[in-house]
């Protein structure tokens, strides 16, 4: 099942648990925005190279619309969409006054020199300047994009508006980013796991955990999870994956990753099959890649009781029913991995007064809101009697449909 259609499915059904109008579950499905530019640029050598451009803002009852840019092959509509939506359940989920909206450009980073990426970053945002804005909409990076490139979205856009530091997040901090916003999403899963471990009476310490994905997310969660004492016994990434039943050295593996692009040769692990980390013995399994990962093929072969989705739809809802059925927990991706655009809201307050906090009130004030998300999630859990995901989705729902509603729909 391809993400949007995941998402509608888990929208539809917190919408029937929530009993909500169905004119206005309609509303809610469609997007406010859906842009499609064209962005042509020259390439190094002289000859010209068109790209297709999207930025899709989903819903802003309850502020101006939020989420990432990504540079990718396979940016398409249906997933662009289904991504959208996600955010506005997720800045719903997380309390913080955002809306939903993502975008993208179909190309391969890898395969463009910086000065393309530059040019072909600046040609997207002349394409849309004027349907982005402080109030309206604010872009992120995503897969594919950084720092840098936000630099270069804040710079072009200030050309037309003024000096603009918060038209975007996740920016150097040279230039407005905020102190604890890079290791931010992988914090806030530290942060979910302990809540989630704190309610089953455990903690993290001796814990054993498989992380799919050592990137950005992946790599802060490892070394996060690590230094309170949790043991991390496998780690895949796009070069491969390794083992170590006896907890991998990750100030090591961080170390050899800087140094070789990716986790392949560490020789303090044993090397295995990437496709066989998921079903790798461990007490918890954060996927922190692709979606999509867990699916009715390998669902019934996990061996975690816990699964913490770093990553953004990483479970298929057919993965969901199974493992349901075995007593898996599983910690849905609206709230587990939010701490990104919480702390991203942390900046564009930060940039809005032009005063810029320590990292240490950055990392104590995303703790209180994981942790008070938490507990509005479970409220929501037994008010419905329904599962984490479903607890999530009706609270993130709820909150979207209530604005809605109260900002005067349908008159």
């Amino acid at each position: 099942m391809n993400a949007l259609a995941a998402t509608n499915r888990n929208f539809k059904l917190a919408s029937r648990l929530l009993g909500l109008d169905s004119k206005l579950e309609k509303s809610l499905l469609i997007p406010f925005r859906e842009i499609k530019v064209e962005c042509t640029i020259p390439k190094d050598d002289g000859t010209l190279a068109s790209f297709i451009g999207f930025r899709v803002q989903h819903d802003n009852a309850r502020g101006p619309m939020k989420g990432g840019i990504r540079y990718h092959p396979e940016v398409e509509p249906d997933e662009v969409n289904a991504l959208a939506q996600l955010m506005t359940w997720k800045t719903a989920v997380a309390k913080i006054p955002y809306g939903g909206a993502k975008g993208g450009i179909g190309c391969d980073p890898s395969e463009l020199s910086i000065s393309e990426l530059e040019r072909l970053t600046r040609v997207f945002t002349q394409k849309i300047h004027d349907l982005i804005g402080i109030h309206t909409d604010v872009p992120a990076p995503d897969m594919g994009t950084g720092p840098q490139t936000m630099a270069w979205i804040l710079d072009e856009y200030s050309k037309f508006h003024g000096h603009s530091p918060a038209i975007v997040t996740g920016k150097p901090i040279d230039l407005g980013g905020s102190l604890g916003r890079d290791a931010a999403t992988g914090r806030g899963v530290l942060f979910a796991t302990e809540a989630l471990l704190n309610e089953h009476g455990k903690s993290i310490s001796g814990q054993r955990f498989v992380i799919q994905g050592f990137g950005n997310v992946g790599s802060w969660a490892a070394k996060l999870i690590n230094e309170k004492g949790g043991k991390v016994v496998a780690v895949s990434d796009v070069t491969g994956a390794i083992k170590n039943k006896n907890g991998i050295d990750i100030s090591g593996l961080l170390e050899h990753t800087e140094e070789n692009r990716g986790i392949k040769g560490f020789d303090g692990a044993d090397s295995i099959d990437p496709d066989s980390v998921l079903v790798e013995d461990c007490d918890i399994l954060v996927p922190a890649a692709l979606g999509g990962v867990i699916n009715r093929e390998n669902a019934n072969e996990i061996k975690a009781k816990f699964i913490i989705e770093g990553a953004n739809h990483p479970t298929d809802p057919e993965a969901d029913e199974i493992l349901r059925k075995k007593g898996v927990v599983i910690l849905p991706d609206i709230y587990a991995n939010s701490g990104g655009v919480t702390v991203s809201y942390f900046e564009w307050v930060q940039n809005i007064q032009g005063f810029m906090w320590d990292e240490e009130k950055v990392n104590k004030e995303l703790q209180n809101y994981m942790t008070r998300g938490f507990k509005d999630l479970k409220e929501m859990c037994k008010t419905h009697s329904c599962d984490l995901r479903m607890g999530a989705f009706t609270l993130g729902v709820n909150r979207v449909a209530q604005a809605t509603v109260i900002r005067g729909w349908g008159s």
